[in-house]
């Protein structure tokens, strides 16, 4: 049976604005409308807005909620107050990872779980395979529409659209309020880019007139649609994982410097193991690091030292629009993890000098 790809409720607007439109993560979605590098630097120096609505959202209820929530998830979900989210992970039992996440907590009592569009089945069955608390599980996915409006001027340009006073909405805080004359309008201050901003989530229904009150609200600012190009060159500059190039099922939390949301406080998934390698150390790392010569580093080119020999592979890698340099995000083994060391990236079997910075890459300018 063929895989059927599908369409994000405002496929045909994105058409029509000139979005290029390709398979990603089981949806059609735009790359870009414009190109890469003005759509980054759209978002970087004023607003951009990211139709997002391919991600997943599940509702976990009851009195049991939290229980499975800390079951499957390897931050501390209890840490959270109504109106707070936390990025986490669903670690796998052999020490890799099934998904990323963002958990929110809506009320006492009640989770929402935003997901990766391509894992939506695959976290859906591994919730429920692990809900032995009968916690109330319901997938949003398909009626929700997400609206990334990231940049320097989001606040500038959607408070106009809302009472609640978006200055107020700390980062990895949310709240829900009238948006665009919309009731019950999740307004987040969360995104992937490091430039600011705010995640919008609606009903399919309302997805069209809040987009439309979005740009008419932010065209004196040069609001633009942006695409996933710029997307990953954002989320790079800053050294954010992606899951499928940056994390894996193979890819444990704590190879990929993922330890600030392992937490062993409380026993969740595979945590034995887990807090093991921890304390033990691991033989490899995730890391970030910037070309010094001409080049582009890109998925699976080898990582080599000084000397040729390979210590890892690029899993993420692109030009920085801000910078002009060749950046990327790569495991190496663990004795070359260090900020500052030398190595060099294989790009058409040319050994390319690069040196290994901590993260965010974007601080180096």
């Amino acid at each position: 049976m063929e895989n059927i790809i599908k369409k994000v409720t405002l496929n045909d607007l994105h058409e029509a604005l000139g979005g290029k439109m390709v398979p990603f993560a089981g949806y059609f979605m735009p790359v870009r409308y414009s190109s890469d590098l003005d759509e980054h630097n759209t978002v970087r120096e004023s607003v951009g807005v990211f139709d997002v609505s391919h991600m997943g959202e599940f509702m976990v209820k009851g009195p049991n909620a939290l229980a499975l929530i800390q079951k499957v998830t390897s931050n501390d979900a209890s840490k959270l107050v109504v109106g707070q989210a936390q990025y986490s992970c669903f670690p796998n039992e052999k020490g890799g990872i099934v998904d990323d996440l963002i958990v929110y907590k809506m009320a006492e009592e009640e989770y929402m779980l935003v997901v990766n569009a391509s894992n939506i089945e695959k976290d859906w069955n591994w919730i429920n395979q692990h809900n032995v608390f009968g916690a109330e599980l319901t997938n949003l996915s398909d009626g929700m529409s997400l609206f990334a409006v990231q940049g320097p001027k989001a606040t500038e340009a959607l408070q106009p659209l809302t009472p609640v006073d978006l200055s107020a909405i700390k980062f990895y805080h949310f709240t829900v309020g009238d948006f665009a004359g919309v009731q019950d309008v999740i307004i987040s201050g969360t995104g992937y880019t490091g430039a600011g901003g705010f995640e919008i989530y609606v009903k399919n229904e309302d997805a069209q007139k809040v987009w439309d009150a979005i740009f008419e609200s932010g065209k004196d600012l040069g609001i633009k649609p942006i695409g996933l190009g710029a997307r990953d060159t954002l989320r790079l500059e800053m050294g954010y994982c992606l899951y499928g190039n940056d994390l894996n099922d193979e890819t444990s939390p704590i190879e990929a410097g993922l330890g600030w949301i392992t937490k062993f406080t409380k026993d969740f998934i595979n945590s034995e193991n887990l807090k093991k390698q921890k304390e033990e150390g691991v033989s490899k790392k995730l890391v970030g690091f910037i070309l010094k010569e001409k080049g582009i580093p890109r998925a699976h080119y080898p990582i080599v030292n000084l000397h040729g020999e390979v210590i890892g592979e690029v899993t993420s890698g692109s030009i920085s629009p801000t910078m002009g340099l060749g950046i990327g995000l790569g495991y190496v083994q663990t004795e070359y993890a260090i900020p500052g060391t030398g190595i060099a990236i294989t790009v058409r079997n040319k050994n390319l000098e690069a040196v290994i910075e901590k993260l965010p890459l974007l601080q180096k300018k």
